[in-house]
Formats: C-alpha cells, sequence, structure tokens
C-alpha cells in the first residue's frame, strides 16, 4: 500500500491520501503520551477473550465501525485503540511506545534484490524500495512476537479488527497462534483497492479469516484473498435521511483530488448559482483555498450532512456510497479513481459528470440496502 501511495503521488496522479503532518509540538507530546501510556494503558492485565482494534476516526468521538459490536461483547473485550493518529476511546488500551519504538532502530536501507530496478523500469517513477523495507520488515516482526505473547497471555479466540492491511503484525500474530481473524469493513473495496483486490483469489500471508461488509454488493466486488470468506453485518451507524434541501449540493473531497475537485466545485457553482455548493474537507486533509462561490463546511457530522442534501459529489471516498443510502443523488467528478464507482454507475446508481451541467440528471439509487444493509452483528458474533 505504502508502495503505492509513493507510485501515485510522484507520478502526480493522485496527492497524498492523508496529507495532515504533525508538529514538532504534536510529535513531543506524543512521546509524552506513549511513556505515560506503558503504565496506564498495557493491555497485559486481566482476562479477555475478544480482542477489538478500532478505526483511528472518531466523529464526534463515535467509532462507528465498532461501535454495536464493542457493546455487544461488552466486557469480555479487550479494545486496543491507539493513540498515534487519533484520540483512543475511553477505557482502552494500546502499545503505542512499543508501536513506535519497534521502527525507531533499523538500517538506512534493505537489499531489495532488484524490485526497485524492476518497479522503475515498469512504471518510470523511483520508489526508495530498500529505506522501505529496512523499516517496515523488522519493525513488523518485532510487533507481531509482541502480540503473540498478548494474545497467548489472555488466551483470545477471536480477534476483530478494522483496516487490517494496515494491521498484519496484529493478523500475524493471530494466524501463528491459529486465532480466528475477523475484519470488519471501513471504506470502499473494489478491484482497485490493493488492500483487497488479489486478482485470481491467490494465497496470501496474514490475512483475516472474514471481513464483515456494510452489504452484498461489498462482498464479491473484488477477488479476496484464497480462503477468506464474507459475511454481511449491516451499517447501524447510518442516520436515517432527514428533509431534504432541494438546494443544497455537498462536494466530498479527499486528499488524493481535492485540489482538482475544488475546481468543479467552483464550475457548479459558477453553472448553478441558486444552489448552495457546500464543500466538505476529507478529515485528514489540510484547509486550502476555497472559491467565492463554493462554501466551505466545518463542524457536525458528514453523515448529517449528507442526510439533508439533494446532490452529493466526489470521486472515490466511501461517503458517496453512504451519500446513496441517505437518499442523495449522486454524481462522481470525471477524476482519477472514479473507477471505484464504476459498477454503480453501470446500475444506475450514479452519474459519471464530465460537465457540470450534468448534475441535475444525477441518479437516485433504488437499492441503497446492497450497499448498507440493517445491521445483523449480534447474529454474528452469536454464530
Amino acid at each position: 500500500m505504502r508502495v503505492f501511495h509513493e507510485l501515485t503521488r510522484r507520478t502526480g496522479i493522485h496527492g497524498a491520501p492523508h496529507p495532515v503532518r504533525r508538529t514538532r509540538y504534536d510529535k513531543a507530546a506524543l512521546v509524552g503520551r506513549h511513556v505515560a501510556g506503558i503504565v496506564t494503558r498495557t493491555p497485559f492485565p486481566g482476562r479477555y477473550d475478544a480482542l477489538v482494534v478500532p478505526h483511528p476516526r472518531k466523529p464526534n468521538g463515535v467509532e462507528i465501525y465498532t461501535d454495536e459490536l464493542r457493546a455487544a461483547l461488552g466486557d469480555r473485550a479487550l479494545i486496543l485503540d491507539s493513540g498515534i493518529n487519533g484520540t483512543p476511546l475511553p477505557g482502552s488500551k494500546n502499545l503505542d511506545f512499543f508501536t513506535s519504538a519497534a521502527g525507531a532502530i533499523h538500517p538506512r536501507t534493505a537489499d531489495d534484490r532488484g524490485i526497485a530496478a524492476a518497479l522503475e523500469k515498469l512504471t518510470g517513477v523511483q520508489v526508495p524500495i530498500g529505506a522501505l523495507l529496512a523499516r517496515e520488515v523488522p519493525k513488523h516482526l518485532r510487533l507481531r512476537a509482541l502480540y503473540r505473547a498478548l494474545l497467548k497471555k489472555h488466551r483470545i479466540t477471536t480477534v476483530y479488527l478494522v483496516v487490517a492491511y494496515f494491521h498484519q503484525h496484529i493478523v500475524g500474530a493471530a494466524r501463528d497462534l491459529g486465532i480466528r481473524v475477523v475484519e470488519l469493513q471501513h471504506g470502499a473495496i473494489s478491484p482497485f483497492h490493493l488492500g483487497y483486490s488479489y486478482p485470481g483469489r491467490p494465497v496470501v500471508a496474514d490475512q483475516p479469516d472474514e471481513l464483515w461488509c456494510f452489504g452484498s454488493y461489498w462482498t464479491d466486488v473484488a477477488d479476496l484473498p484464497a480462503g477468506m470468506r464474507t459475511e454481511v453485518m449491516g451499517a447501524p451507524f447510518l442516520p436515517p435521511p432527514g428533509p431534504k434541501d432541494p438546494r443544497r449540493v455537498v462536494f466530498l473531497s479527499q486528499g488524493t483530488v481535492g485540489t482538482e475537485l475544488v475546481e468543479v466545485a467552483d464550475a457548479v457553482a459558477k453553472e448553478y448559482p441558486e444552489l448552495e455548493v457546500l464543500y466538505r474537507l476529507h478529515p485528514s486533509e489540510h484547509p486550502y483555498p476555497i472559491p467565492p462561490g463554493v462554501q466551505l463546511s466545518t463542524g457536525g457530522s458528514t453523515l448529517d450532512l449528507l442526510a439533508t442534501a439533494t446532490y452529493q459529489v466526489g470521486v472515490s471516498t466511501t461517503a458517496l456510497f453512504e451519500g446513496m443510502a441517505l437518499g442523495c443523488r449522486t454524481a462522481v467528478a470525471d477524476l482519477p479513481g472514479h473507477e471505484y464507482l464504476d459498477p454503480a454507475i453501470a446500475e444506475g446508481h450514479a452519474l459519471l459528470m464530465q460537465d457540470p451541467g450534468q448534475l441535475i440528471q444525477a441518479p437516485l439509487c433504488d437499492d441503497p440496502s446492497s450497499y448498507y444493509a440493517p445491521s445483523d452483528v449480534s447474529r454474528l458474533i452469536a454464530g
């Protein structure tokens, strides 16, 4: 995944997916929390049956992907929530000190055995494969051993986690011990997503046993690794659609295409001066100049905003699918990454917008439950 992001960034196809970076003050404060957490947030004391690793993003303080799961598991679950890229949940534990320390000491570079040269020949782009290998492989092995000790100590029977491809040390540790691993869907899945798409379904190391999806659409939209099965868990976090404002258009940005998408928003605002054009930054984006006819939307919940919008425009963000389920007419801007929405466009659930004048032709989705079904988490846990 890191190699892919480097390739797309260095070619100029995409910007950085998560462009916010820490200041020196942020880094110093993080070190302080790490040291304090060795005593106050250590996960080794106690006894648990399940391990839950939530998503770092928490709109209004709520981690929506595992909220219902954690409530159902209750005191049986050890909640391991890092504070490195977000605010950890109250009462949760973490191994942040060791996570940071595991990657702090490593060789400057590793022997990439021709990988970098082969990649450059294929793409014309230089990517520091050797530096990535030197840092990530030792870090993975150290953390994998640490998590094996944690899982053994508690005799964990099931690991539930979000974004498994960034927690492969945890998945690998569970695999070493024969422990069941369940990943909860957190975003859009497609044949273009390197975290989930393995054409031909080969055997892939350190992958979850199960993927619990928001709806039936996601269960077969990409070739998952061999042996990984899917279940529909539903989406309890979606609010009901609210009263629709017929003038409201919401643009859903993301770091990879934000500067291009804001130009599309400007064009739509000029084409339809009677409409209220709102621009919603991704949580990881820095603010940047917004044209006069476009309003920057800040605060509150994106889902609540979409519940009141008539139109939504984006490229490949998961929020577009959420907006479909919330009754928005959906236009997909013709920018790099729009291929994520090709199946929805083919079904007539969204429109590929190549001209701002096409906005009012954007369709409603007539089958939102295929993307976001009613919640079924309790049945899955019981089963």
